[in-house]
């Protein structure tokens, strides 16, 4: 039990370092305008006008987090490696729902922000798991 909440902790950590790794490279690609933000809402009004190229960026770093973090928690997981890495699918959904609450996103970018996790985490999962797991 404690291993496969570990698990699920590190493919969350896994996964963020996925998100905050593409996030690096997605402000060298589409750099932030001149100047500091002095306030969240500035913050709110940068989202609302970033290019679609930023957003798409954005969009498949919650994606592929959730796939690569699914598949850690499979893979370090030792009972139930499926749900370990469901839970880190449920965990990524919850934030790109806090994230959507915080920050205005447009509605194509929150709902496969919200639908796509918990199935890539399980597509993570069963590539954890490898072809001798799924023959059984």
């Amino acid at each position: 039990m404690i291993r496969t909440m570990f698990s699920v902790m590190l493919g969350m950590l896994v996964a963020m370092m996925v998100m905050l790794g593409l996030e690096f490279v997605g402000t060298r690609m589409f750099p932030m305008p001149a100047g500091q933000l002095a306030e969240d809402a500035d913050l709110a009004t940068i989202v609302a006008n970033a290019p679609t190229g930023k957003l798409v960026w954005v969009l498949l770093g919650w994606l592929i987090a959730a796939v690569c973090g699914g598949w850690v928690a499979a893979r370090f997981a030792r009972a139930r490696r499926m749900a370990a890495a469901i839970a880190v699918g449920l965990l990524l959904v919850l934030g790109v729902l806090l994230n959507a609450w915080m920050l205005p996103h447009p509605l194509w970018m929150t709902l496969p922000g919200l639908i796509g996790p918990v199935p890539l985490a399980w597509c993570g999962g069963r590539l954890a798991l490898g072809r001798t797991h799924l023959a059984n």
